[in-house]
């Protein structure tokens, strides 16, 4: 499969993350992410790292013109001649539009994939989420609960709960999300690229369903 270019978007706790890698694997197409992209070009202190780093140091967002110019270089590489997986890009319609431009020269476009879920369920996967203060292992206590509640069976170590994984956090999460997205996806659905996928059930339950979506022309 030649030219797979993939946008894929769903809330916090959706299982995006996971479905990306495993996407990547099956198709052999690079998984993107802008956070990934600023560190690295933070890291390397390029022109552009060095901007996104003063923005990141003030705690605004990083402007759409910069955040374009970071992302639509990346798509440049030869990895991506036979497509790609975008993931957290793009945020705004105005981001839409300039990856649309950009594509739309080599007579490209994008397939947009939004997975979703119930908030309820969000909330209950990503507040019931512990993890390891030792080695990392994560758990949760409504679906993959440790032998002894509150420590790791795999070293022993003491179970917390992050900040951001918090019910009041979660929700300020979400609310960014959807004041975000929800132009955006009705932007994708204008343009008949939108595809939804239920993201309820297992891992292997969700990649199918994105298989088939992808398969379809």
């Amino acid at each position: 499969m030649t030219n797979l270019d993939l946008v894929l978007l769903g809330m916090p706790g959706t299982g995006k993350g996971t479905q990306a890698k495993i996407l990547k694997e099956k198709y052999g197409i690079p998984h993107i992410s802008t956070g990934e992209l600023f560190r690295e070009a933070i890291t390397k202190k390029t022109v552009l790292g060095v901007k996104v780093a003063d923005f990141l140091r003030e705690g605004k967002l990083v402007p759409d013109e910069i955040v374009n110019n970071v992302v639509l270089e990346r798509l440049k590489e030869n990895d991506c001649r036979k497509g790609f997986l975008l993931d957290g890009y793009p945020r705004t319609v105005e981001q839409a539009k300039a990856l649309d431009e950009a594509l739309s020269s080599g007579g490209k476009k994008v397939k947009v994939l939004s997975v979703q879920l119930d908030e309820e369920e969000v909330l209950r996967r990503l507040s019931g989420r512990r993890i390891c203060e030792k080695c990392g292992k994560e758990y949760n206590i409504f679906y993959v609960r440790p032998k002894v509640s509150g420590i790791c069976d795999a070293c022993g170590g003491k179970l917390i709960q992050r900040d951001d994984d918090k019910n009041e956090t979660i929700k300020k999460r979400l609310e960014v999300y959807w004041a975000q997205t929800s132009p955006l996806i009705e932007y994708y659905k204008k343009k008949g690229i939108l595809f939804t996928v239920n993201g309820s059930g297992s891992v292997t339950e969700v990649s199918e369903r994105l298989f088939k979506v992808i398969g379809e022309k």
